[in-house]
């Protein structure tokens, strides 16, 4: 029965990743990359877009480890998780980083309300970027891990699929995981925007140098299926990245 309500809800949203802007298209192309009993990381959940799916996907032998640095939405997350009895599912409050650590999160505020998917950690950053739409914004604490860390204290024998979409730090969470990437070789999804690396002086070209290091090839989804690609573009944030 709590299997079933996990997959339930995964199933409304790679349903939704076709017809509704607001989820997104990746969603309904991780099967093949999430076998029964895979680990996964979902870095940036926020309200679980991925979480739900990767915890369908993986199953109850399967584990998947939720890493959201508000507090608003990680309480959201846990909640989510003993209403559907995903006993599968791990929330961490944490920011993934670099380096461990304590750090700050500038929260956007629009009309009095939160803009969680816009938080991004100062620490690091040249000015708000694009933030700078935003008139109103608060500083939110917040622990500062990496993934090897995460790996380590979990103690994690493999790790099948990572998903990081943290507003421009994709690239440190990377390099807090090269231990990681070396031993458990995950498929990545990333989501990888001109400019909100930019206020970390970083380019995209660097996130893909970075991964090509360690062997892993970059692709997108087009028209229901992930093709190679040797680039990041505008017009595609989301890249999947293969050992």
């Amino acid at each position: 029965m709590r299997a079933r309500r996990t997959a339930a809800v995964a199933a409304t949203l790679r349903w939704s990743a076709h017809r509704f802007p607001f989820v997104e298209d990746e969603v309904a192309g991780l099967r093949a990359f999430v076998p029964t009993g895979s680990v996964c990381v979902d870095a940036g959940a926020e309200y679980g877009l991925y979480t739900w799916v990767l915890a369908a996907l993986a199953g109850p032998s399967g584990r998947v480890h939720s890493v959201e640095p508000l507090p608003g939405p990680c309480r959201w997350l846990r909640v989510t998780a003993r209403l559907l009895g995903a006993r599968n599912v791990t929330v961490h409050r944490a920011a993934l980083g670099d380096r461990c650590g304590r750090g700050r999160l500038s929260l956007p505020i629009r009309r009095g309300l939160p803009v969680h998917g816009r938080a991004y950690l100062t620490d690091g950053a040249h000015g708000p970027g694009p933030n700078a739409e935003f008139r109103v914004s608060r500083t939110v604490p917040a622990p500062v891990r990496t993934l090897d860390q995460l790996a380590r204290e979990s103690g994690l024998e493999r790790l099948a699929f990572v998903k990081a979409d943290v507003e421009g730090t994709e690239l440190a969470v990377l390099k807090g995981g090269s231990a990681t990437l070396r031993r458990h070789r995950p498929t990545l999804l990333l989501e990888i925007e001109r400019r909100h690396l930019a206020k970390y002086g970083v380019h995209p070209a660097d996130v893909l140098r970075h991964l090509r290091g360690f062997g892993y090839q970059a692709h997108r989804r087009r028209h229901g299926h992930w093709v190679p690609v040797a680039h990041v573009t505008d017009d595609c944030r989301n890249y999947l990245f293969t050992a």
